[in-house]
């Protein structure tokens, strides 16, 4: 009988901005160094946290003054994209090898490969989504906000976004993490983002309500972290056709986390 692949998992709770993604950047050193095997994390946040590209600007964009009066916290990832608010949400992160058989060179494709684990974990919630193939025009089109455009691959449905992916390479690794929010606070993200006036902010965050959904609206269902992290880890068992096999973080890997947490992701030093 043909047995099924082995891929780590981790479910890490609710943690810090700072503390989430240092730890997805390193689990990317750990997998490139052989000290893990592909794995496959869900995380939330312990307070609502903007997330930008790492490549993003974000000077003109972006309203610090918001983020303290939201008590939002603030970081910058090691992939690109826009701006994500992540607040009431599963997250989830993967690691694997650039040259593992089934991950396409491609980024685009990859995304293929990688998100089937989405689609089946929004299936076992009973939300047949499906994959964006956005147009050239609208892919040249871009925004500050990550969830106002869906990207090649990522999911949607009646042509709302629904989920949010990024993803990059680095020492041989490939890294995708992504936002599934269950509700979306509207008010608070458009108040993160500077506008050139009110009347322009206000016309934005009323028509955002066309372009992307959570989980709660379109199911009429208040979900947890605990529902979505059951229907996702067998989403992506049978998306990608693996064995997810828990694990847990030994300390010392704990205090490698919390001192690159401190060194590369804390906000100080991000602004």
């Amino acid at each position: 009988m043909f047995e099924k692949e082995e891929w780590g998992f981790i479910d890490t709770g609710h943690l810090d901005a700072s503390v989430n993604m240092a730890l997805d950047e390193s689990l990317l050193n750990w997998h490139s160094n052989g000290e893990i095997p592909p794995t496959l994390r869900f995380y939330g946040w312990s307070a609502p946290s903007l997330s930008v590209g790492h490549f993003q600007k974000i000077e003109k964009t972006i309203d610090f003054s918001a983020i303290e009066r939201h008590s939002c916290q603030f970081v910058r990832r090691l992939t690109g994209g826009s701006a994500v608010l992540h607040d009431d949400e599963l997250t989830y992160s993967l690691v694997v090898s650039e040259n593992h058989p089934s991950i396409p060179k491609s980024v685009r494709e990859a995304y293929y490969i990688l998100t089937k684990g989405i689609l089946e974990g929004y299936k076992n919630l009973g939300i047949h989504a499906e994959y964006a193939y956005p147009d050239k025009e609208s892919l040249k089109d871009r925004t500050a906000v990550c969830f106002e455009k869906p990207a090649y691959y990522e999911m949607i449905i009646d042509g709302k976004k629904i989920s949010g992916n990024a993803q990059t390479r680095k020492k041989g690794v490939l890294l995708q993490h992504g936002s599934i929010p269950m509700s979306i606070d509207e008010n608070m993200l458009f108040d993160l983002f500077l506008f050139p006036s009110e009347k322009v902010k206000n016309r934005k965050r009323a028509s955002f309500s066309k372009k992307a959904i959570a989980i709660n609206q379109i199911t009429n269902k208040k979900h947890t972290y605990d529902m979505l992290k059951e229907s996702f880890f067998k989403g992506f068992q049978t998306g990608l056709d693996i064995k997810l096999k828990p694990f847990t973080l030994s300390e010392s890997k704990w205090e490698e986390v919390l001192q690159l947490a401190k060194e590369k992701y804390t906000a100080d030093i991000l602004t």
